[in-house]
């Protein structure tokens, strides 16, 4: 399989057609940004990482019934995905509040909730990502509500299975970010990636962030971060 013509280019990846119609290929790159593309940098190996953690984590939600766009790994950071048409909403999972969660609602960052969260945001780099709620979902045609149904059956089973297999392995799941696709033939399945760029992990232990608040925060060991996660996941 070859990459033929490039399509898209974003903050983390590349992608780009190939002789196959119905699939594209994904590489990751090594460059980093937070607050919207304000902050820019880049992480030594995070390409790599990034490509090896989601696709073993697409590998695990797939044999637990999640359909995914995950076809086959190429390379160390490059990979082989069915095409979709991204819905144009980003989806937050929360278990502990941190991040944005903890500044809007005015609670420290570790506090537990006693309920899973779910966010819906607006993908629009030039608006800020927003949030926005079903009935914005509904009034944009952003997704039906059948599609919204299962988006968040979806994730609430993703975000059981990762945690679950995450805690076995010292690392407490925060929250993180979804994306969805459709096939040609409209199903909807998972897609993007999951990796330290899109999650907050914690080792349950320390409670040190494995994730990109390291560089977002300025916390050093960011590089070391990274490759924690891969070890942990895949013993690389």
């Amino acid at each position: 399989m070859h990459k033929i013509v490039q399509l898209y280019e974003g903050k983390a990846k590349k992608v780009f057609t190939t002789e196959d119609s119905e699939v594209y290929i994904v590489s990751y790159k090594d460059d980093a940004t937070a607050f919207n593309g304000e902050k820019k940098g880049t992480i030594a190996g995070k390409g790599v990482i990034n490509n090896l953690v989601t696709n073993h984590l697409m590998g695990l939600l797939e044999s637990k019934g999640i359909p995914t766009h995950f076809v086959k790994e190429l390379s160390d950071n490059e990979t082989a995905v069915k095409k979709v048409t991204i819905v144009p909403i980003e989806v937050i999972v929360r278990n502990i509040v941190a991040g944005s969660l903890s500044k809007r609602l005015g609670l420290p960052e570790g506090t537990k909730m006693s309920k899973t969260v779910l966010e819906y945001c607006y993908k629009d780099d030039a608006l800020g990502d927003p949030m926005i709620n079903e009935y914005h979902i509904a009034a944009l045609d952003l997704a039906t509500e059948d599609e919204l149904k299962k988006i968040a059956e979806y994730s609430f089973k993703i975000n059981e299975i990762l945690s679950e297999y995450l805690h076995d392995l010292g690392i407490e799941l925060i929250d993180f970010k979804l994306e969805y696709g459709r096939t040609s033939d409209g199903t909807l399945i998972l897609a993007d990636e999951i990796s330290p760029d899109t999650c907050r992990f914690w080792d349950t232990e320390t409670g040190k962030k494995l994730d990109k608040d390291r560089f977002r925060r300025d916390l050093g060991d960011v590089e070391d971060a990274y490759k924690e996660i891969l070890k942990r996941l895949l013993g690389k």
